[in-house]
């Protein structure tokens, strides 16, 4: 892409926020150079890092990285900072401890060149450990006729590292909150869900178009501190995002609102049987099904699964590990069945 003063651009920019990486940022940041489609920049936002995070890029020599210094303002802020000095036609987010499989990119720029009606690009993802060790599990989320019920209630996007962007989508849903002096893309305000407020925001707002690629390209970390977070502050966080919408789009909202909030409660319950928080695993699920019963009927085995899941949580850990790794693993089988 040129300017009219020939200047040339990268056809992708890759926003990578950081904040105290050092154990990740090398893996990352080297999946993104190893991409087979080389025509990208990577904007890596230092967040206010305190760790050696910066002395670990200093020993890239790739012209194609630049850093940009900020005090700490969240997953948010860096974010929205990486989107204002990008230059790329197509923006890709990539969070410091997930990482790519080469071919993502390249996969995603042919994907969003062939339709010019499709804003959004995403794909499933693969869960690892803090090593990096595949756990068997992931997200295969929806890929077509995705709808902004479809984005409320299921979020098909999944994660910060598997969208990639028209930069235009993002100019679109700009706001000023009159609290800061720049324009957001994601809402600063918010320290969880950020993700999913962005998507709805541009599902409800604008006629840009959502679709997946059949292949997990992503490889997000399940890590511990991340599993054992407040649920109830998790569940709070979400509510905050959807609300912001909700005024604006009341109709909307008094039809799917309900069934959305048992989504979310079903995805904590899972959430807290990974930490092993079995009992507030029993009551999410059970908060869920009250909530709207509806989860029972659009996704049975889903449901049924966690309910049972949480069910025996009186059994001993050893046990319940077990049987736990191979029901995620017979989900994972029907999500890619579903998806096929």
């Amino acid at each position: 892409m040129k300017s009219s003063k020939n200047k040339v651009y990268p056809k992708v920019s890759v926003i990578i926020p950081m904040f105290n990486v050092e154990k990740y940022i090398d893996e990352c940041i080297c999946s993104v150079l190893n991409q087979t489609f080389k025509n990208f920049e990577v904007i890596c936002v230092d967040d206010g890092c305190t760790d050696n995070t910066l002395n670990y890029l200093t020993d890239y020599k790739d012209a194609r990285i630049k850093i940009v210094r900020q005090p700490n303002r969240g997953l948010s802020g860096a974010r929205n900072t990486g989107i204002r000095v990008a230059r790329g036609k197509y923006i890709a987010f990539l969070d410091a401890d997930d990482f790519w499989d080469p071919r993502k990119l390249e996969k995603h720029v042919y994907h969003l060149d062939r339709d010019y009606e499709l804003g959004v690009s995403y794909c499933p993802s693969l869960f690892v450990d803090e090593q990096s060790k595949p756990l068997g599990i992931g997200q295969f989320p929806s890929l077509k006729h995705i709808n902004a019920k479809t984005i409320l209630c299921r979020n098909p996007i999944g994660n910060g590292s598997a969208p990639v962007i028209r930069k235009d989508v993002l100019s679109q849903i700009a706001f000023n909150d009159g609290k800061r002096s720049w324009r957001q893309y994601f809402d600063e305000n918010l320290k969880q869900s950020e993700d999913i407020e962005t998507w709805l925001r541009i599902a409800l707002n604008t006629q840009w178009k959502f679709e997946g690629i059949e292949e997990p390209l992503t490889f997000y970390r399940v890590n511990a501190s991340g599993l054992s977070a407040n649920l109830t502050n998790q569940f709070k966080s979400w509510q905050y995002a959807i609300n912001k919408n909700s005024k604006k789009h009341a109709w909307f909202f008094e039809q799917f609102g309900s069934l959305a909030q048992a989504y979310q409660l079903r995805y904590l319950s899972r959430r807290a049987l990974q930490s092993r928080n079995k009992f507030q695993a029993l009551k999410l699920i059970h908060q869920a099904i009250w909530t709207n019963w509806r989860i029972l009927t659009e996704e049975p085995t889903r449901t049924t699964v966690t309910w049972c899941c949480s069910l025996l949580c009186i059994l001993p850990n050893k046990v319940y590990s077990t049987i736990e790794r191979l029901t995620m693993r017979t989900i994972g089988l029907l999500q890619k069945r579903t998806t096929a």
